[in-house]
């Protein structure tokens, strides 16, 4: 434990409160700003991995739609063996606009089943603290 400079002048009970309340003080706010520093770290983090994956997803996305644009060709010409030109293109976006749509809502589902990106580790270590020292006063 640290030990705590008690002012001269006044009696030794009152300095010993006065003093326990000044330290208290100070150590909640120091446990107040760490648990900041805490949570920035945690979402710098966690910012990072975002923009990593995102960028892989992004890339990955690129690769994915070259691929699908020579598939879409592929297609319409294998229909256009059978059906004129015109019409194989047209079926070919029908079935792409349905693939499509089924896509959007299954997005749309996970996203809402998201959670929002919270520091978690930090949210749980205030409530310990806030635990912690509510227990500490009721003694």
């Amino acid at each position: 434990m640290s030990t705590v400079e008690r002012p001269t002048g006044s009696s030794g009970k009152d300095d010993s409160v006065g003093a326990l309340v000044t330290q208290a003080s100070q150590q909640l706010s120091q446990l107040v700003r760490d648990e900041m520093r805490l949570a920035q770290a945690e979402m710098v983090q966690k910012g990072k991995r975002f923009g990593v994956g995102g960028g892989l997803f992004g890339g990955a996305g690129m690769v994915a739609f070259l691929a699908l644009q020579a598939l879409v060709a592929a297609g319409i010409a294998m229909l256009a063996l059978v059906l004129p030109v015109w019409s194989s293109a047209l079926i070919v976006c029908g079935v792409l606009l349905v693939i499509a749509g089924a896509l959007a809502l299954v997005g749309k589902k996970q996203v809402a089943q998201a959670t929002p990106p919270t520091p978690e580790r930090a949210i749980d270590s205030v409530k310990a603290d806030v635990a912690e020292i509510k227990e500490k006063a009721h003694r």
